[in-house]
This record gives structure tokens, sequence and C-alpha cells, in this order.
């Protein structure tokens, strides 16, 4: 008897709406937008990639790098109208009314030509030859459009001057300091065959900011863009490393570049993560949707806060099997070293995009984003192709498939039991009425909840996702009652619940 009481034991939920915080509208967003086919909602875009760090702007042509047989080609644009990728990508941005994150090359070198033949390599002295150089700041400052294409130069601040001039006031646009540049030995070993080091990146990355403030000084920078756990921590064993932590030491040099200028030139911290957790063998950002890989799935948003999991992984090992604990680690290292920066991580993926699973995870990672204060975050991957993945972010940008959207106030909650649930809610700062509730039931099987609430609702509606029909959230009955919401969540689901006191 004991065992089917624990089995179905209703999970106490009480929210508590004295305890207020912002979350950012810019952690829902997405790489790669492709608009019109994943729902709607989405507030944030982010142009990124390897591909953007080998961008001639003035012609369009780019280096596919190690994606691609490290070749020149016209991928991003087959027409020389100067800027065509840049713009074309924010206007359909602001067009959706969304705010926008332009890659700006900052590694030294661009594509000269889009000639399409294989590795660049194969051409004698190459680098001259195939690639001009790139500069942070154009001598004089007269920035021309078109812009002179014969000069074998290409000015990254004349770039950013055209976009400040072409974009409209509608939403926001923002730079990113390159793409992870800890992997340029690897993914662009032709025009940086030598890893970067700690110096060598952090002189970059003020350099270039330093020309993108001096034409765009109220907009936001973001960098360094790191790929993932070793390159934040090691720069991926840069040679100066000497065993500091990297981003120690990149957040303690913008910070005395901000004292040495005058200007604040990082805005964003900017870090990439998708994670390392693995389940049957299969690491979790794979699409394997087997029992083991999917239920470490739906547990590996808890790296990112939980100081009581430790996830199955090469980092947790690297740790001494402890837990990554990634936000309140990385938010801490701020607060030490740069305070006031803001957090992004503009690329993560969880796997699973057909897969209930992948739903779980993208709505936890979600939620999680938001109760731990992150600037920014965009997906990576995110697709048509990725049904579930969408559903996750409709439980929060479009939950009724009518617009209505998660609120913008995080509230407090108690009663969690990590491993098997995860609870959000949010107030409106538009309708000090509205309550908006994010329910994931992390079990593979129906579970019992009973959510307290501050008081009498007068209006309550519930909308459960469905990775089948990622755009079309089907009714949902979260149960009468006076103080509460009573209601079992199927397996492995998400269930977003709007209620009007």
């Amino acid at each position: 008897m004991l065992f089917l009481c624990l089995l179905f034991q209703t999970s106490q939920i009480s929210i508590d709406i004295t305890q207020q915080k912002p979350i950012s509208p810019y952690i829902y967003g997405a790489n790669n937008m492709q608009w019109g086919k994943m729902g709607s909602g989405y507030p944030l875009v982010r142009q990124g990639g390897n591909r953007l760090t080998a961008y001639n702007w003035e012609t369009n042509a780019s280096n596919a790098g190690s994606d691609w047989h490290h070749q020149n080609d016209g991928l991003l644009g087959e027409t020389n109208e100067a800027g065509l990728a840049s713009t074309s990508y924010m206007k359909a941005a602001q067009q959706n009314g969304a705010a926008v994150l332009l890659t700006i090359p900052t590694a030294g070198y661009v594509s000269a030509d889009k000639k399409g033949d294989g590795d660049v390599n194969k051409t004698p002295d190459y680098l001259n030859t195939r690639f001009y150089k790139s500069y942070a700041k154009k001598p004089g400052g007269k920035y021309v459009y078109p812009p002179d294409t014969s000069d074998k130069a290409v000015y990254q601040d004349e770039l950013v001057a055209h976009l400040e001039k072409t974009k409209s006031s509608k939403a926001p646009v923002w730079y990113s300091l390159d793409n992870e540049p800890d992997l340029w030995s690897h993914t662009h070993e032709r025009i940086h065959p030598n890893k970067i080091t700690y110096a060598e990146l952090i002189k970059n990355n003020i350099d270039f900011a330093s020309g993108i403030k001096a034409v765009a000084p109220q907009s936001l920078i973001f960098g360094p863009a790191n790929y993932g756990w070793h390159g934040f921590r090691t720069l991926q064993d840069a040679p100066d490393g000497k065993g500091r932590d990297f981003l120690d030491t990149y957040l303690e040099a913008m910070k005395e570049a901000e004292k040495t200028t005058g200007k604040r030139l990082l805005d964003v911290l900017d870090i990439h993560w998708y994670p390392e957790a693995r389940g049957g063998g299969v690491r979790v950002t794979e699409d394997d949707a087997k029992p083991e890989t999917a239920a470490a799935r739906v547990q590996s948003p808890r790296s990112l806060w939980d100081a009581g999991y430790v996830e199955s992984s090469w980092i947790a090992d690297s740790l001494g099997k402890k837990p990554i604990t990634l936000l309140p680690r990385v938010l801490g290292q701020v607060s030490e070293h740069y305070p006031g920066t803001k957090l992004a991580i503009t690329e993560y993926n969880y796997g699973g995009s057909k897969d209930a699973s992948g739903l779980v995870a993208q709505a936890d990672a979600l939620g999680v984003f938001g109760r731990y204060g992150l600037f920014a975050a965009c997906n990576w991957g995110l697709s048509p192709e990725t049904p579930s993945q969408i559903a996750g972010f409709q439980a929060f940008l479009n939950y009724d498939g009518r617009g209505a959207q998660f609120g913008d106030l995080g509230v407090a909650v108690k009663g969690e039991t990590a491993s098997d649930n995860a609870v959000y809610a949010a107030m409106s700062s538009k309708s000090k009425k509205r309550m908006t509730i994010v329910i994931i039931n992390k079990k593979a099987m129906a579970q019992s909840f009973n959510i307290s609430l501050p008081s009498t609702p007068k209006l309550t509606r519930a909308f459960l996702m469905d990775a089948s029909a990622p755009t079309t959230p089907k009714e949902f009955n979260v149960g009468p009652g006076t103080t509460s919401l009573s209601f079992k969540l199927p397996a492995t689901s998400v269930v977003t619940a709007e209620v009007y006191f």
C-alpha cells in the first residue's frame, strides 16, 4: 500500500506573488529564423555560426571553414550588393518585431572571392590571394556606401555604420564579436592556424568593440561567444592560460578597458552551451529517443542550476563528479569580476527534436533562463523540422494559439521536486490580475498536481503542448477549485495555465 501511495502522490505546489523578478523577453530567441514556419512570438533572433567569421560584407563572399572544405563561395549572397546578408536578416527580424543580434567578423581576414572551388589551400599563397585583410576601424572614419572594393581591405566599423543607417526603430539591433574564437584553429585554420591566446582575444575584442561603439554607441555588444565549457574555462587550452579561468580573466580585462576608454565595451557576456550529458551511451543533444537517452535529456536542464544534481558527462567528471550549476557559477563570475554585465547563451540545444523529452527539456530550460535572470538566449537548430522544441517555445510565446504569452514578472514557486517536475509562474506588468503558470511533468507516467493560488480565480484556462502539432495547443482542464488548481498531467508533458483574479 505504501508503494501505491507514493506512486500516486500529488505534488503540492504553492505560489508567492509577493516575490517578483523581471523576466527578460530576449531569453526566447532562436538562430536562423524561418519566419512563419516555426510558430510565433519570438522576440530575438541571432545571425551567427561559422559562416560569419570570414564574411566579406562588401561582396557577400564567405568561407565555409571546416564545415565544407574551407571553401570560398557565395552561399551568403551571390549578388555583390554590399551588406546584403546582414541587412536582409536584420530587416526580416525588424518586420516581425524582433530584436536582432548580428555577428561582426573579427578574425582578421575575410573571403576575397566566391569561386566555390573547394579548399582555398590549393591556391598558392592563398592567404594573400583568396582573402582580404579585415580591420576594426577605417582610418579617418569616412564611411561610404557602397564601399571601395578595390582597396583589398574591409572595415567592420563601416559595416556597422551602414547597418545603423539602414535599421528601423521597430526593434533593437545588437552586435556579436564573431563566433566561437576558441575553435578558430580548427574551424577556420586557413585564416587562423594557431590556437588563439587570452591576450590576443582580449585585444581583439577591445579593438573591434571600440570600433563598433564609435558608430553605434547605444547598441549592445556581446562577446566572446565561447563554444562551450572547455572554451570559457581555458579558451580551449590556450597557450598563455597558465591555469587561469578564461572568463575571470576576460571579464577583468574588459572592466579595465572601460576604465581606460571611459565607456563600456562589453555589455553582454556571451557563451554557448550544448549539454554533454549522456543517457544510454548517447549524448542528449542527439535526436535519439530511446528511454535512457530521453530520461537523461529531461533531467539535463538541472545542470543549469541544481546543486543537488550530477549529470553523466565528462564535464561533471572533470569537476570530480560534482554539479555543474552553470548559471549560478557564471553569474557569480560576472558579479565578482565585472558587475553590471548581462549574461547570454546564444547557442544551445537539448536534442529530442521530435520526442516528448525534447519538448520538456526545452520548456524547462526556458523556465530556468527566466528564473535565474538570463538576459538573452537563442536556440541553435530550431526549425520546422524540430516540432518538439517549437512546442516548448510555444508554451511561453503563444500557448493558446492566438498570441497569449507567459508573464514578464517571475514569482516564487515552492514544492517542486526537481527530478519529477518543474513549475514556473509569472504575473504580468500590463495586467496585475493575470497570472500564467507553466507546469512540466518530467516523469514517464501521469502525475497529479495541486497548485495553491493567492486567491480565488475569476477565470482559468489551460493548454497542453503537443509535439505532434506544436502550433496548435490543446485545451486542458485544470479542474475547479477555490484557491487551487487540481489536475493530472499526462506523462512527459507541458501545460500552460492562465489565471485571472
